[in-house]
């Protein structure tokens, strides 16, 4: 069975406000998140998940709030020796157009999606700005999406959940590594959302929802059973992942 490095790599960033991730908590407060691209260093194919911003905003003032490095796509990939081109597998854990746009870069590569991921992405409730269609129109064209109907492997080492916490597709990737299965969130959270801090946790939460979900209770309960199902949690826009090369 195939193992896994993952290497995030930030390209793009979001500045908000922080309650955009923790629901009914810490509104007010200015908040930077990294957006990444995860590169899964292992097996035989060379693997993202998600593909980041087509045009990151590459500040010191960002860089600094997030604690490390912003690049482009090309950029990013070049770290590790690689290029659009090389990439065999994208798997998407949802397609909100910060985790989408470079993917017409991939013209190789085979694009795991949930079935109502893409079904959203064309006809999107109107409360939901963040889906662009046009980012996937071209990998959409030329057949290189492969939809995702059930939870189960989908490669040596790395499955699936479908997880529609904040979107109605969002699928949660769960990677074998050295260290055991490492869950990336298939939802735009923080660790805070899994570790709450003490005055959250005294209300008897378990976990902070996303700040933006699909429906508030169905999303808690998802965060529960994604962090039962994990040895290692990877939330989606954790800021600490931006100064590391490798988590595990």
């Amino acid at each position: 069975m195939a193992t896994y490095k993952i290497h995030p790599i930030v390209m793009g960033t979001k500045v908000f406000d922080k309650g955009m991730m923790t629901y009914q908590y810490a509104y007010g407060q200015p908040y930077t998140i990294p957006i990444y691209s995860w590169y899964l260093e292992g097996g035989d194919k060379k693997i993202l998940v998600d593909t980041g911003e087509m045009s990151p905003i590459q500040s010191d003032d960002r860089e600094e709030k997030i604690g490390g490095k912003i690049y482009t796509f090309e950029e990013g990939l070049g770290r590790w020796g690689l290029s659009p081109g090389d990439i065999d597998v994208v798997i998407h854990t949802h397609l909100h157009n910060d985790h989408c746009e470079n993917d017409y870069k991939c013209t190789n590569a085979r694009f795991f999606v949930h079935k109502r991921e893409l079904e959203t992405i064309h006809n999107p409730h109107p409360l939901d700005f963040r889906y662009l269609e046009d980012y996937v129109e071209d990998v959409e064209g030329n057949g290189q999406i492969q939809t995702v109907n059930a939870d189960g492997e989908i490669l040596p080492g790395i499955e699936v959940m479908h997880t529609p916490a904040h979107t109605p597709g969002g699928l949660t990737v769960f990677v074998k590594t050295p260290e055991g299965k490492a869950a990336i969130t298939g939802f735009c959270v923080i660790m805070e959302n899994f570790y709450p801090p003490k005055e959250i946790a005294a209300m008897e939460m378990e976990v902070i929802p996303p700040g933006t979900p699909v429906n508030v209770y169905e999303a808690y309960n998802i965060m529960l059973k994604v962090k039962q199902a994990a040895d290692i949690l990877i939330p989606l826009h954790e800021p600490r992942f931006a100064s590391v090369d490798t988590i595990l």
